[in-house]
């Protein structure tokens, strides 16, 4: 089938070439934008059985009045001291001169008695926020334009304040973030182009990738918009920048692995068209097995509770589908047509290199494959040791640099007020029915919540337009976003709200720390369906690959074991060596997306080369030597660049960007050294012809289309 669909696309390359810009232009111009589909809406982010999400419904059907954020301003002296009575007075001025300016987007300014801490440190005005996201372009303008009015009414009097909250340190982050995306944009680029460069020594084959996916970019945006549209699916904004960094890293791997192989067949002696023939006829099952696992472990995604992951699956795998299309048409016409050109001006195409450190280091693998497969099995299971110690961290706050208006701010209010001041638990009480709470219902249960576990202070209870709800604000005597207070809110604190709800009601907890505990249940539930699934579907595609039972099962367990390998080293490095409380929560699911999904990608064309060496009659050490010699090099550079994408994260002074950016890094180079050239050939070398067991993909079929047999002794890079 990929000999035809190969002939197909070099006898009539011109053809394929306008068919993809005609498609192309057509797809750009009649799809809607990428945005209209992107939503910032949190209380989609989990299903409406969970308690917290049921505790946002009822407040906004109960309150319809309050502010969907809010910004807290922290006044307290210049000189340190306690806040005098004058000074309270002085702050309830600013709360009324503030509310007079009717800043756009901002409403409330509470303050009085109850807004002071208890050691007269510190005052607080509440501000109400209305919009949607904390990111929103003109609630950002009005945190602005409030800091500087704040700043002109209290010139002179001795005060000084800052503003707290989600939005306000969005605003002091804001260039942080931008400058991290942009220089992980520009650093992609220059890796894979230097890298390119250095690989091939051509200004062409290097230039080829980025045009390329740039191209795929445009058209994988209007479809996905366009599925979006049709079936209502609503995704996060992050969804622009992950599109991206996964087309870059699968789109340069399947271009690689043609590249890679294309130049092998010149040096053979093939003829252009004929080389690119043989080509697609050898890769073309190795991108498209490559290419239907991802978008398998993407479309498990379906699967997830957390609404994101759901809506982020089908995105994805288009994506993938879209660069698996263009890897099998557009990209073989247009190098058939280039030919040897686009290696220019390099001549290194024309001899292979010898003695190279992948002929080498296969030369070692086939000479002791049991050795190599001990050491880096035993590697991967001394790092997944540290997945043991794995605590999931929630407080994004703490990882942003803490010399910051909001970060001073928000320590000055936990310095005087309960640790949870700055995020309530937001308890409900309602009857259920539409029958009134009487006050002795709501006072005793006010009372009941003030001595629950883990209370610091409860707030006086508020009474709503629905005579059957009131509200009751609780701050914790920990970090609401620490994993102490998740645990205590999840499996101690509703527990007991709930049994202090009097006869004939009922009690609702929700607030940041009851969102952050269904959110851990929720990924919990995730992971553990998400990964036996993944890894079923994609022993299925590589049993249909390989034709064989064995070799599918030690294949997706090391992808399991490398998954937890570098699981267990980000928590090495940062819960060990860098002491931090925990890894941030989102971390196990964004190495499934780019570790387990594109990292199976290298095992794939590992294991496919070894296959082929083995049908050329080498046996099982000889052809894990002749494997990692050929394939090696082109393991190496797609992961070395992808990799390195991720690596140039952990400049960035966010503590969860950094995590990020080494764990994927880390993630990647044990997927593609230490997995893929070592382990995976290592260990099909021990096992032998038993590893194709029960078919016979280790032997020369007896019919069909085949390219004539490259001479073993002919070294390729």
């Amino acid at each position: 089938m990929f000999e035809r669909l190969g002939r197909f696309v070099v006898r009539r390359a011109w053809w394929v070439i306008v068919g993809w810009v005609l498609a192309a232009v057509a797809i750009v111009v009649t799809t809607p934008s990428l945005s209209d589909i992107t939503s910032a809406e949190q209380s989609s982010f989990l299903p409406r059985s969970y308690e917290s999400v049921q505790a946002i419904e009822l407040g906004k059907k109960a309150f319809p009045q309050q502010a969907t954020a809010t910004a807290t301003i922290v006044v307290k002296r210049a000189d340190g001291q306690s806040l005098t009575p004058a000074d309270e007075a002085r702050v309830g001025q600013l709360a009324q001169s503030l509310k007079a300016k009717n800043i756009s987007r901002t409403s409330g300014y509470l303050t009085g008695p109850q807004a002071v801490a208890p050691d007269k440190s510190v005052q607080v005005v509440n501000v109400g926020l209305d919009a949607v996201a904390p990111d929103d372009p003109a609630l950002l303008d009005a945190v602005r334009e409030l800091r500087a009015a704040i700043g002109a009414e209290l010139a002179g009097s001795g005060l000084t304040a800052g503003v707290a909250g989600d939005v306000a340190s969005f605003v002091d982050n804001e260039d942080t973030f931008n400058k991290a995306f942009s220089v992980v944009g520009i650093a992609t680029i220059i890796l894979i182009i230097g890298l390119i460069l250095i690989i091939f020594r051509s200004p062409i084959a290097a230039l080829l990738p980025v045009v390329v996916i740039g191209v795929v970019m445009a058209v994988t945006s209007g479809l996905v918009a366009a599925a979006g549209k049709a079936f209502d699916l609503n995704v996060s904004q992050d969804l622009q920048t992950i599109l991206l960094i996964v087309l870059f890293g699968i789109g340069t791997d399947y271009i690689l692995f043609l590249l890679f192989r294309y130049r092998e067949r010149l040096r053979a002696g093939d003829d252009k068209r004929t080389a690119m023939i043989v080509s697609v006829q050898r890769v073309g099952e190795v991108i498209t097995s490559a290419a239907g696992a991802v978008i398998v472990a993407f479309l498990v995604l379906l699967l997830a509770s957390l609404g994101f992951f759901g809506s982020l699956g089908p995105a994805l795998a288009i994506a993938v589908g879209v660069m698996l299309v263009t890897s099998l048409t557009l990209i073989p016409a247009v190098v058939s047509l280039l030919g040897r050109y686009v290696f220019w001006p390099s001549k290194a195409w024309q001899r292979a290199p010898k003695a190279t450190m992948a002929h080498r280091l296969g030369a070692a693998i086939g000479r002791r494959p049991a050795l190599v497969a001990a050491a880096s099995g035993a590697l991967l299971v001394a790092l997944a040791a540290g997945v043991l110690g794995y605590k999931a961290d929630y407080d994004f706050s703490a990882g942003f640099p803490q010399d910051t208006e909001s970060a001073k701010a928000a320590a000055d209010l936990q310095r005087g007020f309960a640790a949870g001041a700055l995020a309530p638990t937001e308890v409900y009480l309602t009857t259920g029915n539409g029958s009134p709470l009487t006050e002795q219902q709501i006072s005793d249960f006010a009372a009941s919540a003030a001595g629950a576990p883990g209370v610091g202070r409860a707030q006086p209870p508020e009474h709503s337009s629905d005579p059957s709800v009131a509200r009751v604000n609780l701050l914790l005597d920990k970090n609401p976003v620490s994993n102490e207070a998740i645990t205590l809110v999840r499996d101690e604190l509703r527990d007991a709200l709930h049994q202090a709800a009097p006869p004939g009601t009922r009690a609702v907890v929700g607030g940041p720390t009851a969102i952050f505990a269904d959110i851990n249940s929720a990924n919990n539930r995730d992971l553990s369906v998400i990964l036996p699934v993944a890894a079923g579907l994609i022993a299925l595609i590589l049993a249909l690959l390989l034709r064989s039972l064995v070799a599918p099962i030690y294949l997706v367990i090391a992808v399991l074991l490398n998954f937890a390998a570098t699981l267990g080293a980000t928590v090495y490095l940062f819960q060990g060596l860098q002491g931090k409380p925990g890894i941030t929560f989102q971390l196990p699911i964004i190495l499934y997306l780019f570790v387990v999904a594109i990292g199976t990608d290298y095992n794939i064309l590992m294991i496919a080369r070894l296959r082929e060496e083995a049908r050329e009659g080498n046996e099982p050490h000889q052809a894990a030597a002749i494997g990692v010699e050929h394939a090696g090099p082109t393991v190496a550079a797609a992961g070395l660049i992808l990799a390195g994408t991720f690596g140039v994260l952990m400049l960035a002074p966010i503590s969860f960007l950094q995590q990020m950016g080494f764990a994927v890094a880390i993630g990647i180079v044990l997927s593609a050294f230490v997995m893929s050239m070592f382990f995976v050939p290592a260990l099909t070398a021990l096992i032998g012809h038993r590893a194709w067991w029960p078919g016979h993909g280790d032997e020369r079929p007896a019919s069909g289309p085949h390219a004539p047999p490259e001479p073993a002794s002919v070294a390729k890079a």
